[in-house]
């Protein structure tokens, strides 16, 4: 496209946004992310429930996550549970209870646990004190295994292990990928708005001296 067919800012112009404006701005520049909740429990019991649009792959060998907190200048609920118990688990959201979902973002005090006003179920495995979302159809439980403060802006990178994975049947295809649109799997755009997928296919390993091949 054209450049005169762009609205542009600079730095500047981003700089002397209006606080609001500029947080849905920018949180919608990333496009479609994963909507996953992540569940904690407190020394006293109280489980915790936040929704989160940052998760990301590391590595598969071991199998490791990472997720964003904010900064910590306020209370944060979510890191301080799983500083101290070292366990979190991460809960898929579908279309099922999206809403639900996007209600754990309100900012309830410390020993009310989301899931009640949420309407949500919290389940226990014997592997992981953290809570699951029963509801969710595709989840795991992580060992916290490192928090990295990112210098640049306070917020903290959480790095997990997954040790336990659980997804609904009849949605692991033969080499493993995981199809979660047949999970009705959600994503969500900037901060607040979420969307149905729609598969276009998938590929096959890219090599250069051949084009892309449909393997589905």
């Amino acid at each position: 496209m054209k450049l005169e067919n762009f609205r542009q800012w600079n730095a500047a112009d981003l700089d002397n946004l209006e606080q609001r404006y500029r947080a849905n701005l920018v949180n919608s520049l990333s496009g479609f992310k994963s909507a996953n909740l992540i569940g904690t429990i407190d020394s006293s019991g109280t489980s915790n429930l936040a929704i989160v649009s940052s998760v990301v792959h590391l590595g598969a060998n071991p199998p490791l996550i990472a997720f964003i907190n904010r900064p910590d200048t306020v209370e944060r609920h979510t890191l301080d549970n799983l500083t101290a118990t070292g366990w979190f688990t991460v809960n898929q959201v579908n279309v099922d209870y999206w809403q639900q979902a996007h209600q754990t973002s309100a900012r309830y005090p410390q020993d009310v646990s989301e899931f009640d006003p949420a309407g949500l179920t919290a389940q226990f495995s014997g592997s992981c004190p953290a809570p699951y979302v029963a509801e969710s159809r595709l989840r795991f439980a992580c060992q916290v295994v490192e928090q990295q403060r990112l210098a640049v802006n306070g917020t903290v990178m959480v790095i997990g292990r997954i040790v336990e994975l659980q997804v609904a049947n009849g949605v692991v295809v033969e080499d493993g990928y995981v199809d979660i649109e047949a999970l009705g799997t959600v994503a969500v755009s900037g901060l607040d708005s979420y969307h149905r997928t729609e598969r276009l296919g998938r590929l096959s390993y890219a090599k250069p001296d051949r084009p892309p091949r449909r393997i589905d």
